[in-house]
């Protein structure tokens, strides 16, 4: 994947992401010991400097982003409400295109 369309992707994925509400019914909720509001605002976190800084990502959220991709791997399956996963898994595709041009 080249540069241009990771970050087209992305551009277009977190336009999306920014479109849709947090679901509410994942408020306050913590899945495998996870928080959700916390595991988007961190992946969210990472994209959006990513984003911002031309497809740079300092070391330490490149730590950061590759926990949460574990940590959304793990709570996705737990995940029953339509609406929860997709959001999640557009949450979660938008990390992977992240890690993959960093």
């Amino acid at each position: 994947m080249s540069r241009t369309t990771g970050a087209e992707a992305a551009a277009r994925l977190w336009q999306e992401h920014l479109d849709a509400p947090f679901p509410a019914g994942l408020r306050g909720v913590e899945l495998a010991g996870i928080d959700m509001v916390l595991l988007d605002a961190d992946i969210a976190g990472c994209v959006s400097t990513w984003l911002n800084n031309d497809g740079f990502l300092e070391g330490e959220r490149h730590g950061i982003l590759r926990d949460r991709i574990e940590e959304s791997e793990r709570v996705l399956p737990l995940l029953k409400e339509t609406g929860h996963l997709r959001y999640h898994q557009r949450l979660l595709q938008l990390a992977h295109i992240v890690k993959a041009e960093v």
